[in-house]
Order: C-alpha cells, then structure tokens, then sequence
C-alpha cells in the first residue's frame, strides 16, 4: 500500500499536500483501491467556500458512488482538467496526476489536525 510520507490524510481517506496557503487534494491509493474502476470524477464546485468535511463532489466506480469530503475550510479554486476524460488517473496515480482539486486554504495551520503518513496506515490496517 502506497501512503506517501510527506502528505496528510483524513478518516475518509483523503489526502492533502500543502504549499503556502494552496493545498492539492485527492483520494488515496487504499481508497481507490476499495472503490474499484473508477469512471467518473463529479466535482462542479470551482469558486465555492466550503467548511472542513464538506462534501466537494463524488467519485463513481463501476459498483458505487461515493462522496469526497474537503479536509479543511477553503475555497475550490482548480479542478484537475484530466479527470473529464481520463477518470481512471485517479486508480493509476492517486498521489499523482489523479489529484482532484486544489483549494485556496483559509487557514493553512488546519492541516496540523490531519492525521500522518503513519497513523493512516494504523487506520487502514
């Protein structure tokens, strides 16, 4: 399982890197894996302030539908272009090009609360 060290993730296995006050958001390789094929990326929410676990939009897989929860209060500012056309980005590359959103961060200090490489993996088993 790929949980890379330098990143923060969330219970409902999010995961966010940070630089400055922009942060890039994506599902990780253990959700990806649950969910299977992943076929459509749903996110419409470019420009709205949203609180920490707001809903940001879903993730469809060949069997289920499952939402995507905002790790900390900011505004939508990008969604990843690629994901329109190539959904399954998020299977192959996760921590990679399948990022999903980038958020203009209202307080960046938030991230602290997340949880770290190593107490995620203690979560996933």
């Amino acid at each position: 399982m790929n949980i890379p060290q330098n990143l923060k993730y969330t219970k409902d296995h999010e995961w966010i890197s940070i630089e400055g006050d922009i942060a890039t958001i994506g599902i990780t390789d253990f959700a990806q894996g649950e969910l299977g094929d992943i076929v459509y990326v749903d996110i419409t929410l470019t420009g709205n302030a949203l609180a920490a676990e707001d809903v940001f939009g879903t993730v469809e897989a060949v069997k289920t539908v499952s939402d995507l929860f905002l790790p900390i209060a900011g505004t939508i500012i990008e969604i990843n272009p690629v994901l329109e056309a190539t959904p399954e980005l998020v299977n192959s590359d996760a921590y990679g090009q399948g990022w999903m959103v980038k958020v203009k961060v209202n307080n960046p200090t938030d991230v602290d609360a997340l949880i770290n490489a190593e107490d995620y993996g203690k979560l996933i088993g």
